[in-house]
């Protein structure tokens, strides 16, 4: 069972911000994200630097909306999906923040909230973090697969890698949307060596933290207007809701997926949806939160979901284990 920490202090979300490329802007939330380049380049010579440069630009406009500036910030905590973490590392090393780095592949949205909540229980000493979170499709694909300019045939159960990226700024001060409860996810093997089917790979992860939570928490199902999972995709999305439904009857209808929100199925070919961990932080900044700062929503169970592979692991025939952590958000305007 998985251990839920309740916050006892304030911990809100200040700001919000969320930047994507071309596939993002045409998609059903484009039109709320803060910045979109259609060339997908955001001014750089390489995809890896791009996915650098989102991030960068990511928290320069979070930091505008709250009036804040990197001076004001005490630690950052960031992640990416490629190695060492370094599209975050290129992009933020120029704000002099302290810096804590997190690869947790897809899950790393929610697991640097979740982090940065644990610092600001903890300490005095942080008033104000940021959490930054960034995927670049064209850099995934050729770390983790091949290059685009293969041309490689995707499987039906491949989902596309988002180019998106979220920043967020988190006080304690306000009336926004505050994270009272964390918990971290447990490694769960996904039984699938194949790396075009990452959503079935998650979904167990995804299935034990939320069943995890309902019975250590012992809340009622309907405390919350939505489950939210990262990006598990159609595949993923009906393996959870099958276990769901076998383990607690009626917890599958409040499930959603960002995987399934980011794009549209009928005018975009993404398959089996989004993926990457751009994903969820975007989805979230665009989407979730808006409905929480109005009201419009009480509470909501947000888990990122993560993939924990590597080229070579996937190659050697390594199985693919998924991890979930998740965190409470309540709004305190609710309608």
């Amino acid at each position: 069972m998985g251990k839920i920490t309740r916050l006892s202090r304030n911990v809100r979300f200040v700001s919000r911000a969320a930047v994507g490329g071309y596939e993002e802007r045409r998609g059903p939330l484009g039109e709320f994200f803060d910045f979109c380049d259609e060339s997908d380049r955001f001014g750089q010579d390489t995809w890896e630097i791009a996915e650098g440069e989102m991030g960068r630009v990511s928290l320069n406009i979070a930091l505008g909306k709250a009036g804040l500036s990197h001076e004001n910030i005490d630690l950052l905590v960031a992640g990416d999906l490629q190695n060492q973490c370094v599209a975050s590392s290129v992009g933020l090393n120029s704000f002099g923040i302290p810096f804590v780095g997190v690869y947790g592949a897809c899950s790393t949205c929610t697991e640097s909230l979740m982090i940065l909540s644990s610092f600001m229980e903890a300490s005095d000493s942080i008033s104000y973090g940021a959490a930054v979170t960034t995927s670049h499709n064209s850099a995934a694909e050729r770390q983790f697969r091949t290059p685009i300019e293969y041309g490689g045939q995707r499987a039906r159960t491949a989902q596309w890698t988002s180019t998106a990226g979220g920043a967020f700024i988190l006080g304690r001060e306000g009336r926004g949307p505050k994270i009272s409860a964390y918990m971290p996810g447990r490694m769960v093997d996904g039984s699938t060596t194949d790396a075009s089917n990452m959503g079935a790979a998650m979904a167990f992860a995804a299935a034990d933290s939320i069943l995890s939570y309902f019975k250590e928490s012992g809340e009622p199902i309907s405390t919350f207007d939505y489950i939210v999972t990262g990006d598990l995709g159609r595949v993923g999305s009906d393996i959870v809701k099958d276990i769901l439904s076998s383990k607690m009857p009626g917890l599958e209808k409040f499930h959603t997926d960002c995987g399934l929100l980011l794009y549209d199925f009928d005018k975009q070919d993404v398959h089996s949806g989004a993926s990457g961990c751009g994903t969820s932080a975007s989805v979230l900044a665009t989407h979730f939160l808006p409905l929480l700062e109005s009201g419009r929503l009480s509470k909501i169970l947000f888990l990122s979901t993560g993939a924990l592979m590597s080229q070579s692991s996937v190659l050697q025939g390594e199985n693919i284990f998924g991890i979930a952590p998740l965190i409470r958000i309540e709004s305190e305007k609710a309608v």
